[in-house]
This record gives structure tokens, C-alpha cells and sequence, in this order.
């Protein structure tokens, strides 16, 4: 099957996939479903692409095949956690407000480009699943500790901030423990990184440099569109000044050590 064909039939299933919850979303008037479709939508995507792929070293299509799977497993397992337990987030709230009588057609909209982005998004790992030269290489065991180390990263930030969220102490409070202290969006960066793991294993391969826009594109979505700007614009109205004090002090993406407070902070 071409690439093409593998991208036609990956786009067909994610829409009707995705036209099918923004009628649950109309319903239960929580569009939060959407995270957890994607995730999951990449995560069978990526499976399926390396299973039936039939141009690439089998070993490592078998390793892309569990990397996507379990990457997507646990991160569509955490948002339908979130999804169930909270209100609709707040980026999904802002919408409606903004687009008012016109909020049903343009969320359909907004759910069908979901749909593209998981087949976009899950390209890196076909082009990886693709590449044929023998395995295991050198290369995809890098590919599975820098996943093993994101995965890792990942799933420790969101425990520490649940955690942390649990705690009625810390209620209207900014979490600043573990991986938090050293960037404001640690499970962000994380993410990020997860995506470097195809360009390891596929980069070698024909059409190689087309994983290198799983971390690029992902980059510009979690720094400009999805990720920081809404998430920064949210603590800000709940936490006011005690978030303006950890903007001064941490980094917003790539985690390093903190910086002084300066006089006034209240850190």
C-alpha cells in the first residue's frame, strides 16, 4: 500500500472517528473528548501504520508498533481521567464564549481538523516504520531510550501536579515541586521530546527528514497555538501574582535552574 493510501485511509477513519464525538460533545457540552481522541487516534494510527508497513525492517516496525501504543495508552488514559473528573477545560469554555450561536458548526470544524492533525501527526512514525535498513541499529536504541526517558518524564510531571492539586492545602497555589521547579510546563517539554524518538530511528531511512516535523511541528503547537499560551493565559486569571512570581523564576519550556526572585515576588 502507498503512503498515500496508508494517509487517505488513516483520514477517512479519524473524521467519521471524530464527527461521531463532536455529537457526544453537543450532548454532554464537554469537548475535553477531543484530547483523548487524539491521543488515542495517533497511537492506533502509529500502530497500524508500522503493523502494515511493508517496506521497513520488521524488528523495528515491532518496536515502533509498542512505542506508539503504549505512548498513546497512557496519555489518552490520563486526559479521560481528567476529562471525567473536571469541568470542560478552559480552552474549550473560551471558545464557546467567543463564538457564541455559531459554537456547534465551528466545533465541528475544529474536531475534523483533530482529525488531520492525528494523521499528520502520526507521519513520523510511518516514514520510521518504513525505513529499511536492517535492526536493530545502533539508532533505534537510542529511538527507545529518548521515548523511554519522555514517556518517563511525562507521566512523572502530571503525577507530581495531581498530586499536588489533591492536596486542599495547596488550593489557589502554584505547584513548584519535582520537575515543576525547573520548568513551568515539564510535561509540555516532555511531550515534545517523545517525538525526537522517530526522527532516531527513522531519519536513516527514505524520506528521513520527514520525521523531523513530528518535534518541529509539535514545537511551534505547544509554544504558540495549544499548550503554553492558554494554559499560561488560564493560571494567570486564577493565580494572579503568585504565577507572575513563577514566570520570573522558571523557565516556560526547556527546564533549567530556577532564577532568583526579585524583591516583591513573594517567593
Amino acid at each position: 500500500m502507498s503512503i498515500w493510501a496508508f494517509l487517505g485511509w488513516g483520514w477517512l477513519a479519524m473524521a467519521v472517528l471524530m464527527a461521531g464525538l463532536w455529537y457526544g460533545q453537543y450532548r454532554s457540552r464537554n469537548a475535553g473528548i477531543v484530547d483523548v481522541a487524539w491521543a488515542a487516534g495517533v497511537a492506533v494510527l502509529g500502530v497500524a501504520f508500522a503493523v502494515a508497513s511493508d517496506g521497513g525492517d520488521p524488528f523495528r516496525r515491532l518496536l515502533i508498533a509498542l512505542m506508539a501504543g503504549l505512548w498513546g495508552l497512557r496519555l489518552a488514559g490520563h486526559l479521560a481521567r481528567r476529562v471525567r473528573a473536571e469541568a470542560e477545560d478552559g480552552r474549550y469554555r473560551a471558545l464557546r464564549e467567543s463564538w457564541g450561536a455559531r459554537t456547534q458548526p465551528y466545533m465541528f470544524v475544529f474536531f475534523q481538523i483533530q482529525a488531520l492533525w492525528a494523521v499528520m501527526f502520526a507521519v513520523p512514525m510511518l516514514v520510521a516504520a518504513g525505513n529499511p535498513a536492517p535492526g536493530p541499529a545502533w539508532y533505534d536504541w537510542l529511538g527507545v531510550l529518548i521515548w523511554a526517558l519522555a514517556l518517563g518524564g511525562e507521566s512523572l510531571a502530571d503525577r507530581q501536579l495531581a498530586a499536588f492539586r489533591r492536596d486542599p492545602a495547596n488550593r489557589g497555589q502554584v505547584c513548584q515541586l519535582g520537575l515543576w521547579r525547573y520548568s513551568r510546563h515539564p510535561n509540555y517539554f516532555f511531550e515534545w521530546t517523545h517525538w525526537w524518538a522517530y526522527v532516531a530511528m527513522g531519519l536513516a531511512g527514505p524520506y528521513g527528514w520527514i520525521t523531523l516535523a513530528g518535534p518541529a511541528v509539535m514545537l511551534f503547537f505547544l509554544l504558540k497555538i495549544t499548550g503554553v499560551p492558554p494554559t499560561e493565559a488560564r493560571a494567570l486569571e486564577s493565580r494572579g501574582e503568585a504565577y507572575r512570581a513563577y514566570q520570573r523564576t522558571t523557565n516556560a519550556f526547556f527546564p533549567g535552574p530556577p532564577r532568583p526572585a526579585t524583591r516583591g515576588d513573594g517567593t
